[in-house]
């Protein structure tokens, strides 16, 4: 049984409001879960003091039982202080894709014929 550390959605529509769970990853996002760690709160400001409540010492437990957590809640326990996540970066996401990089070429070829 793999057990990962995910949001669990609740709240009403466009209204969202998640619980850190610790679950079985078969189980569905909003289904049976083994255990809450704490709660995510998106509407309130990245600042507030209850956006983000988790019990740390619960979650470090979890991680050491082997626990997965996901790319978001990893984040979240990042800041807490409980894990260290590696930072992530992609330089080839901002590059223009082929058919921008065409057309600045061929925008560019007018350019230089124009002069």
């Amino acid at each position: 049984m793999s057990l990962k550390i995910r949001l669990a959605r609740g709240g009403a529509k466009k209204r969202p409001f998640y619980r850190v769970v610790v679950a079985d990853s078969r189980s569905p996002r909003d289904g049976r879960y083994i255990e809450k760690l704490g709660t995510f709160d998106p509407l309130k400001a990245k600042d507030a003091a209850d956006r983000v409540v988790l019990d740390a010492e619960k979650a470090k437990d979890w991680l050491a039982k082997g626990a997965q957590p996901t790319d978001r809640v990893a984040r979240l326990l990042d800041a807490a202080g409980v894990l260290k996540r590696d930072a992530r970066n992609n330089p080839q996401k901002a590059q223009p894709k082929k058919k921008a990089q065409e057309r600045a070429a061929a925008a560019a070829e007018a350019a230089a014929a124009a002069e």
